[in-house]
């Protein structure tokens, strides 16, 4: 046998970097992992030290830091006797839990694998959002793996919020996040107050096992189930969303001021003169951009893209950094913003209001007239903006308002500049073959309880589509700077649709006389000559939503592989620093290149951008999901009034126990189980998107028109029921 290598700090390929950040470098996190690999077997804590000669008490110490956050960001764990060990060389994997309210789950593994099914029984170790490591072991699912938990990493819930109940002497809380499905018990001395059925707080006191249920001790009573507000309240909780500001976030805004400070101009272009504007909706308070746009010679246009300047006063580390860092995003729900940063940023000093002096990042960018983007350049700036428009008003004056046009006439020539630009823009969208939905988005009407009144379509108009390909092509600069200086960065990556989903559309679109070229991997022209084929088809509807549905979700990552659905090779999000930590990573990378410092400089890696990344992405889909609640409750407690009524609407989903449908006018979903379709056996089929009778042959598929009759609404659930109605009786 070969002498195993020695292992030396001298030979650390990275101890020059090491020894630039610690007074007392010790071995780089990859030449442990490297030692680990070739050691070849668990190694305990002294034969590390052994193996570095660490024999001072700091050196030990600073190893003892190092593993720990090694094991915090999973590139090694300790086995039970506490031995250092590489998770790729055990058969465990380690994940994000995922309950399900039927009682089953999934592990999401981190490396980005199929998930593992988790049954009842190991559902009882844990709650949903638990981080554990499992035995990968296959299934009895032709092809398909199980998990075994090995281990749980960490518990993701130390607070639920949830209905109180008493029964028998037996008290307990039902978790209002219906993914938790497993009951809290509390203990007659930590009822808190709390009376049957009220919506309670409850610390975690002892986490599940396989043995016991989760134990709780009620610390707050938020109020009755139907107060107003309360669906807020419950999807803050339910969802871990950060809602309240710390200590230490008040004491560092308070030296900002309400105003600008003049030092805080100098060094800066001045862009004051300029005949800046706003565009954004009629009740929004943090305007992130301001545009600006000029013809040139020869048919060439300057458009300049002006961007609150976040990252002067939110720096790295601070107390705001950090609360805006596990925000991830602002929260927009129906009636509240849960915002990423304090209103005194959001709202007043980094916002760009018309006739105040403003600090931010500009992207000045230059098109030709085939509408390309040929150069670009980004500097500080102040800047102050001349107008704050809305969509509606913007478009009002498109459409020939004079009396608006009069109103604005000081910004009037810059909104047909930008109108102009737009539709060179959207040329040469179409020309790249991007891929461009046509989807219907709601707003609630709400009455003075904070109620719904009425739900009303909207749609993009030419004034929303005109500030979105401003800010497309400023994002598209952004990627493209940060790659140019070759720094390290976060991207909005949308990748191409998986294999399995391209075979299941093209069977599907086959059957329809719709042939998808483009082979395994279709290119995103692909995708947008189907819908320039469909647009007259009375089934475009369906072919739109099929289409749809076969994409991926887009993300952040550190890896750039472009944006399939925008048809860019290079994508990140750089235009809402103010309501997005990703951005606010960008800006500083910009900035990082603005004032000539070096790589070394750089407050981060690419190991720790990749974990924010994912972080981001894992905050914005928490979001989404606390929002899908609020909404569905508020539309449940919409149509509690209107049990009996009967509705027009369309098959949105298709699934094996029944179609979810849409009502026409009122845009709420509900479903149609299965058992209350006409009289027959059903086959689903998911391919074809569609439930089809085995002796009357008749088909229920996706965007059908149908006529339902609303018989149950559940507010705990967030569920509508509908049975079908034959209209041709």
């Amino acid at each position: 046998m070969g002498k195993r290598k020695k292992f030396s700090r001298k030979s650390d390929p990275h101890s020059q970097r090491e020894a630039q950040k610690y007074q007392n470098p010790i071995p780089s996190r990859e030449y442990l992992l490297n030692y680990l690999e070739t050691y070849g077997k668990p190694a305990t804590f002294e034969q590390i030290i052994d193996e570095f000669e660490l024999q001072d008490e700091q050196e030990q110490e600073a190893l003892t830091f190092r593993l720990k956050a090694m094991v915090r960001d999973r590139q090694v764990m300790l086995d039970r006797r506490g031995r250092v060990c590489l998770l790729n060389k055990l058969m465990l994997v380690a994940g994000r839990v995922e309950g399900h309210p039927d009682g089953f789950g999934y592990l999401i593994p981190d490396d980005g694998s199929e998930d593992l099914f988790l049954s009842p029984k190991q559902m009882r170790k844990v709650l949903h959002g638990d981080r554990a490591l499992v035995n990968k072991i296959p299934s009895q699912r032709r092809g398909k793996f199980d998990g075994v938990i090995h281990e749980v990493l960490e518990r993701a819930n130390q607070q639920i919020v949830g209905r109180f109940y008493k029964e028998q002497n037996v008290a307990f809380v039902e978790p209002e996040n219906r993914r938790i499905n497993q009951d809290i018990h509390i203990s007659q001395t930590d009822i808190g107050g709390a009376a049957n059925g009220q919506v309670v707080l409850v610390d975690i006191v002892g986490q599940p096992s396989t043995r016991s249920k989760p134990i709780g001790k009620v610390t707050k009573v938020l109020g009755d189930h139907l107060d107003p507000g309360m669906e807020i309240d419950v999807a803050l909780y339910s969802h871990n969303l950060p809602h309240e500001w710390p200590a230490e976030v008040f004491s560092e805004i308070e030296r900002f001021g309400k105003q600008v400070k003049p030092g805080d101009k100098l060094g800066r272009t001045d862009c004051r003169e300029l005949h800046w504007v706003t565009i954004d909706g009629a009740d929004a308070k943090d305007f992130d951009d301001a545009v600006y746009c000029e013809s040139l010679a020869k048919g060439k246009w300057k458009l300049l893209v002006a961007i609150a300047d976040v990252s002067h006063y939110v720096t790295v580390d601070s107390a705001l950094d950090q609360e805006a860092l596990l925000r991830g995003n602002s929260v927009y729900f129906p009636n509240r913003v849960i915002p990423m940063l304090p209103p005194i940023l959001s709202n007043q000093l980094c916002s760009l209001k018309p006739k105040v002096d403003r600090l931010s990042v500009v992207c000045e960018m230059h098109i030709n007239q085939e509408g390309t983007l040929e150069n670009f350049r980004f500097y500080d700036a102040v800047i102050h903006s001349h107008a704050r428009l809305t969509y509606d008003n913007v478009q009002k004056m498109l459409d020939g308002d004079q009396v608006l046009q009069k109103k604005y006439q000081h910004v009037w020539p810059q909104l047909k500049n930008l109108q102009q630009l737009f539709n060179l823009l959207i040329t040469a969208r179409q020309q790249r073959g991007a891929i461009d939905f046509d989807t219907v988005e709601t707003r609630f009407q709400f009455d003075d309880n904070g109620k719904i009144k009425k739900i009303l379509p909207t749609r993009r108009h030419t004034a929303h589509r005109i500030i979105e390909e401003c800010m497309l092509l400023a994002n598209v600069s952004a990627s493209r700077f940060l790659q140019e200086y070759r720094l390290p960065g976060i991207f909005r990556v949308h990748d191409r649709p998986a294999v399995e989903k391209i075979e299941d559309l093209r069977s599907f679109l086959g059957e329809l006389g719709i042939h998808l070229t483009g082979g395994e991997h279709p290119t995103t022209k692909d995708f947008a000559k189907i819908l320039h084929q469909v647009a007259d088809r009375p089934d475009k509807e369906l072919i739109q939503t099929v289409l749809l549905r076969s994409l991926k979700q887009a993300e952040y990552a550190t890896e750039n592989v472009g944006h399939f659905g925008l048809a860019y090779t290079e994508y990140t999000h750089f235009t809402s620093p103010i309501r997005r930590y990703p951005d606010l990573l960008v800006h500083r990378m910009i900035k990082h290149i603005l004032h000539h410092q070096s790589p070394e400089q750089l407050p981060y890696n690419v190991e720790q951008l990749q974990q924010m990344a994912t972080h981001c992405s894992t905050t914005e889909r928490r979001a989404d999901e606390a929002t899908y609640d609020v909404i569905a409750w508020l539309k449940c407690e919409f149509m509690q009034d209107k049990l009996g009524q009967v509705f027009s609407g369309r098959v949105t989903s298709v699934t094996g126990f029944g179609v979810f449908v849409q009502l026409d006018d009122v845009f709420v979903e509900g479903l149609i189980h299965v058992t209350n379709l006409p009289k027959d056996y059903y086959r689903f089929d998911p391919v074809r998107h569609r439930l089809t009778g085995e002796r009357t042959g008749r088909a229920f598929r996706l965007t059908d028109p149908v006529t339902v009759l609303v018989t149950r609404v559940d507010l705990d659930e967030r569920k509508i029921d509908f049975d079908w109605v034959d209209v041709e009786e």
